[in-house]
């Protein structure tokens, strides 16, 4: 009997870092920052928020270290208890799932995300499942994939989160078809892959969030030969693919200004750090404008007083 409760998740962590270069050479780009904990780790959390079970993490060749993130670190929990550092504490512990609801399956070559989901098919069953891409981060009062579950339980099927598609920007994984309903949520017509020559309120851009029904599985093939965007193609073919409008914002971070833009705007959410974190700013936008006046070479226009 088909169940709308979702209590599996996919993370695929097993492609080339092309975009981060040389930074990511020896470093994961899941474990570069976003604040003060690493891309990976905010997917983790949201999957954690939505009620997801278990978590599978595909990954490949040189990321370990995504691994040992997310196991004990027995040394450094000790040191820090016994320096009274309550808070830095109670932060590890957070970050370290419980024992036997994380796994972890190589990748062995970087073809592509239909490969790595079909890496994971034994984990998954037979069961619905969720899609968390490490370098797409929700800024959201509810995490991305807890609204989309709650959505899920009504309608089944597969479900996609979608925003509306910038004009002249191609997709990284595709464009639904469709128009929006006022619960949120568009049946699927079709997937396009082109740039938006115009303004189009019927095409809207799927992003990295998605629930799928076990049945997706099906769709893919060992040689990683099939573009995710004939993965949706297909599940509108085969039945429901549902466009969910996610309330919240959604950051790009596959590159550096990417990455960039969800660090100045995630730490103006954490009050902690938004007062200095305003302040910095007005101040480098001040030096920026008057970096504008003078002379590429002069170096000095761009140091920060003391």
């Amino acid at each position: 009997m088909a169940t709308h409760t979702v209590r599996r998740a996919v993370i695929p962590a097993g492609g080339l870092d092309n975009g981060f270069l040389p930074a990511a050479k020896a470093v994961p780009m899941e474990m570069l920052p976003l604040v003060d904990r690493p891309l990976i780790q905010y997917a983790v959390e949201e999957a954690r928020a939505a009620g997801i079970e278990d978590i599978v993490i595909v990954t490949g060749r040189g990321k370990g270290t995504i691994e040992d993130h997310f196991d004990c670190a027995v040394e450094l929990e000790d040191s820090l208890r016994r320096n009274g550092k309550r808070g830095a504490l109670a932060a590890i512990e957070d970050s370290c799932p419980r024992s036997g609801t994380i796994a972890y399956i190589r990748q062995q070559q970087p073809l592509g995300l239909t490969h790595a989901l079909w890496c994971a098919r034994h984990f998954v069953g037979r069961e619905p499942f969720a899609v968390l891409l490490p370098d797409e981060v929700f800024l959201a009062k509810a995490p991305c994939l807890a609204q989309m579950a709650t959505a899920y339980r009504r309608v089944g099927g597969n479900l996609v989160a979608v925003m509306p598609a910038s004009r002249g920007h191609a997709t990284r994984h595709g464009a639904i078809v469709g128009r929006r309903r006022d619960d949120g949520l568009l049946a699927a017509s079709g997937v396009d892959v082109r740039p938006a020559s115009r303004a189009e309120p019927t095409r809207w851009a799927a992003v990295g969030r998605y629930i799928f029904d076990a049945t997706t599985i099906d769709c893919l093939d060992p040689a990683g030969s099939l573009a995710f965007a004939d993965v949706l193609t297909r599940c509108i073919a085969d039945g429901a693919l549902h466009g969910y409008a996610f309330a919240g914002r959604h950051f790009d971070c596959s590159d550096a200004l990417g990455l960039f833009e969800a660090n100045i705007a995630f730490t103006l959410a954490r009050t902690e750090f938004a007062p200095t974190a305003r302040n910095l700013l007005v101040r480098y936008a001040h030096l920026a404008s008057d970096a504008n006046r003078l002379e590429p070479a002069d170096s000095t226009a761009l140091r920060v007083p003391a």
